[in-house]
């Protein structure tokens, strides 16, 4: 697959009928879900559970989201949706890139983007990165 930008993480898709709108195509809100589904899953590859970030008392809640639509899938398509971490600003914040390609073209049909903000989860109060995302998360920070 030619992505965007070199070494993402990827996860596999299979569009369901039920992601299926009444235009015939999948509903916008499915997208935002698969970039959340996306963010989990590498945050859990690189060892940041959801109970890590309890451990913490930290999470990294959006602040502001991005989506590109480019082109529609339909029921039943094959896709694969990127992920890399673009920015880690080491005390507040980080940002997500994602291109989302169905594979029998290679056509990409969403690149979006993601900001987070880290919270204490006790209080939902704004807090520094823990040492840990500063390490994990900034490690694999990938230059656009």
């Amino acid at each position: 697959m030619a992505w965007a930008l070199p070494d993402p993480f990827v996860i596999d898709i299979r569009v369901a009928d039920e992601a299926i709108d009444a235009y015939r195509h999948v509903n916008n809100s499915e997208y935002l879900r698969w970039v959340e589904q996306s963010s989990w899953a590498h945050s859990e590859a690189l060892g940041l559970t959801l109970e890590r970030y309890r451990q913490l008392d930290r999470a990294m809640v959006v602040h502001r989201h991005e989506l590109d639509y480019l082109a529609p899938a339909f029921a039943g398509d094959e896709l694969q949706l990127a992920t890399w971490i673009v920015e880690c600003d080491g005390r507040f914040s980080l940002t997500r890139r994602f291109q989302l390609v169905r594979v029998k073209d290679a056509k990409t049909l969403l690149q979006a983007r993601t900001r987070f903000a880290c919270v204490a989860l006790s209080t939902g109060r704004p807090k520094r990165l823990p040492e840990e995302y500063r390490r994990i998360y900034g490690g694999v920070v990938i230059e656009e």
